[in-house]
């Protein structure tokens, strides 16, 4: 299984931020961060493959949970 990110390049900038998000994604390997696993050009869409993890997106995780001060810097310092 695996997680398909859609980004729609209807503007300039829009394809600047697709670029560099595949770049960092691509350059920067981290347990801690999803893997990247490849992109594709489909129509005006970059689909972005991505590992898949059940939990949901990190919005939706930090949506449902409270996090104390500390929790939130360990998180970060993660």
């Amino acid at each position: 299984q695996v997680a398909i990110k859609k980004m729609v390049l209807q503007e300039e900038m829009c394809e600047e931020l697709a670029v560099n998000e595949i770049a960092v994604m691509r350059d920067n390997r981290n347990p801690n961060i999803v893997t990247y696993l490849d992109s594709y050009l489909v129509g005006a869409e970059v689909w972005l493959a991505m590992e898949f993890m059940d939990s949901g997106t990190l919005c939706d995780v930090l949506r449902a949970v409270y996090l104390e001060e500390g929790q939130i810097g360990a998180v970060c310092r993660e």
